[in-house]
């Protein structure tokens, strides 16, 4: 599915020149659940973001199934996310202003799917993360568990080929966390690709596989004990 060679990134400033990725090769697999771990600083979400295309690399490809994606144009990729990727952040990243439901409705507006179908696409997704009771609920009305769920559910709401989760625990205690990890696990289960960065080895464990970074580069894949 994803197919990454000789990637690199380097932040520049007018006197500083700063590697973010050094020669990356990486390579998932259809269906794969992958775990990134590695130092502060490593690299971790360089990579998740040039994977997402929030982000362009500076040198090396980037194939997302027969596609060499890293040359798109702005456009291209603001089409590419909306079409193919799903974003899981620490903060949750919610628009306080907007319900939940309207929170997850959003992507699906952004692809111009109609209003009926919407609904659907809502509220069956909303249901199957144990969130449809409080569709009218503001961000600011759940607790952190609930948050990420809102997040997860839309993130997921418009089917995307890749997830992509930013320390998706991060602001979570550990029974919240443990919650959000089982959520991920079974929509692997149901074949969706994840790519996750996480610094918990708890986490990592949920994985198939882990890539371990360090100053940039790729240290080792392993296998979760």
């Amino acid at each position: 599915m994803i197919r990454i060679e000789g990637l690199t990134k380097i932040f520049r400033s007018d006197e500083t020149e700063t590697v973010g990725l050094d020669n990356v090769n990486l390579n998932v697999e259809q269906g794969e659940f992958v775990a990134v771990m590695g130092p502060s600083g490593c690299g971790k979400t360089t990579l998740l973001n040039v994977i997402g295309l929030l982000d362009t690399p500076t040198a090396g490809t980037y194939y997302f199934r027969a596609d060499n994606v890293a040359g798109y144009t702005e456009k291209q990729r603001s089409n590419f996310r909306k079409e193919k990727i799903g974003f899981i952040f620490q903060n949750f990243n919610l628009i306080d202003e907007l319900t939940v439901y309207e929170n997850v409705e959003l992507p699906l507006v952004y692809l111009g799917i109609g209003s009926k179908d919407r609904k659907i696409l809502v509220s069956k997704t909303l249901d199957s993360l144990g969130i449809l009771a409080r569709k009218k609920y503001l961000p600011t009305q759940l607790s952190g568990g609930q948050q990420q769920r809102v997040a997860i559910a839309r993130a997921i709401v418009s089917n995307p080929s890749l997830l992509l989760a930013d320390e998706p625990t991060g602001n979570l205690d550990s029974s919240r966390g443990e919650d959000v990890m089982n959520l991920l696990n079974i929509l692997n289960d149901k074949g969706t690709t994840i790519i996750m960065v996480t610094h918990s080895n708890r986490d990592a464990e949920y994985s198939n596989r882990i890539v371990n970074l360090f100053d940039g580069r790729i240290l080792e894949a392993s296998r979760p004990k």
